[in-house]
């Protein structure tokens, strides 16, 4: 059984810390409150397919500044679902709408490619119009407040990291299977049915997929929390899509403010692009975010991200610093990623953790 497998699992629904910081997904796959992708599939929104994108997108920020009072009166029970909604013309299924038109001339990521996805045109990702998933199942290795968690791994990527250990699934080396949002839903009908604690969408990267993930979950029947595990890298309208949506941000931050983003991973401008879009997160949802800590980076990118996420999102922040980096796919272009991480390197990184004051920290 599981339990047996990872008993931290357990003992984590009686950590503090964990709890305050991730209150509302506690609840969610506890029963005791609606995911939110079930909420904004009950919120009206009335618009038409013949409005302009322009005028869909004023209709979807001005609903969405009013989500959280409306999802507010659901949790504590003084706000009933309205039934007489239609999917399609829900705020879930605005959100569709918009990400329909944005397949049309991509911009998911934050490169902005342009691709006519839905004419067969692939950009940087390498995604076309229909998903291609690699694989999907109850994945027992993810933090201990998400085990076990239903992991549906997506194909293609938004980045280039030279030392990838998902390289076969994010460079599509992989073909993956074909699924439309209906066998998509039922996927993750069925891990919930499984026990599993939440629907965790990766890759890959699953931002490229975030129409058919809309569309996936106007479908899915079970009430069951949405993990957005991340690399960070997503446009503006890509962010304001996943607000109402996803319940927990599982964010990487993966870079400090110098080069290494771009040199690593071909991501420009990563710092700004993944700060801001922590910030609207942290407005949105709850956060869980992996800081994995590479080789001689600990002056550069471990200790800036650190004291970032200490002085902009607060110290108990959940944190989960990784020591487990290993060179993969081209790492060995890449002089110091050619080894793994030494002991005194994390340890040195759990210092940093302690120093910049965070308190909620996996280790």
């Amino acid at each position: 059984m599981w339990i047996a497998v990872r008993p931290d699992s357990i003992a984590v629904l009686k950590d503090e810390k964990c709890k305050r910081s991730l209150s509302r997904y506690f609840g969610v796959f506890q029963g005791k409150k609606k995911a939110k992708f079930t909420i904004a599939r009950c919120l009206p929104a009335n618009f038409s397919a013949n409005e302009t994108t322009e005028e869909l997108w004023t209709r979807h920020d001005q609903i969405l500044n009013e989500f959280p009072g409306y999802e507010n009166s659901i949790d504590i029970g003084k706000g009933d679902f309205d039934k007489s909604v239609t999917s399609s013309q829900s705020f879930l299924g605005l959100k569709a709408e918009l990400a329909k038109r944005i397949l049309l001339d991509c911009h998911f990521c934050t490169r902005r490619c342009g691709a006519d996805r839905t004419r067969g045109e692939v950009g940087f990702c390498g995604c076309g119009v229909t998903a291609t998933v690699s694989s999907f199942f109850e994945h027992m290795g993810e933090e201990p407040e998400l085990v076990p968690s239903g992991t549906i791994f997506t194909c293609g990527c938004t980045m280039r990291c030279l030392h990838c250990q998902n390289w076969t699934i994010s460079q599509n080396i992989e073909a993956g299977d074909m699924h439309s949002p209906e066998s998509l839903a039922k996927i993750v009908d069925r891990l919930r049915q499984q026990g599993c604690r939440n629907a965790n969408l990766v890759g890959g990267e699953p931002t490229p997929w975030l129409y058919h993930w809309l569309e996936a979950f106007m479908r899915v029947r079970e009430n069951v929390p949405v993990v957005w595990n991340t690399n960070s890298y997503y446009s503006d309208e890509t962010a304001r899509l996943l607000a109402g949506f996803a319940d927990v941000y599982l964010l990487d931050f993966k870079y400090g403010p110098g080069d290494c983003a771009t040199r690593i991973s071909s991501a420009p401008e990563y710092w700004k692009v993944c700060t801001r879009n922590h910030l609207t997160a942290k407005k949105f949802g709850e956060l869980i975010i992996r800081v994995l800590v590479l080789p001689t980076h600990n002056s550069c990118c471990t200790r800036p991200i650190l004291k970032w996420i200490s002085r902009n999102l607060g110290s108990e922040t959940r944190v989960n610093l990784m020591d487990q980096y290993r060179p993969e796919w081209r790492a060995h272009e890449v002089p110091e990623l050619r080894r793994r991480l030494t002991g005194s390197e994390f340890r040195e990184a759990c210092e940093i953790a302690r120093e910049v004051g965070l308190t909620n920290v996996i280790t």
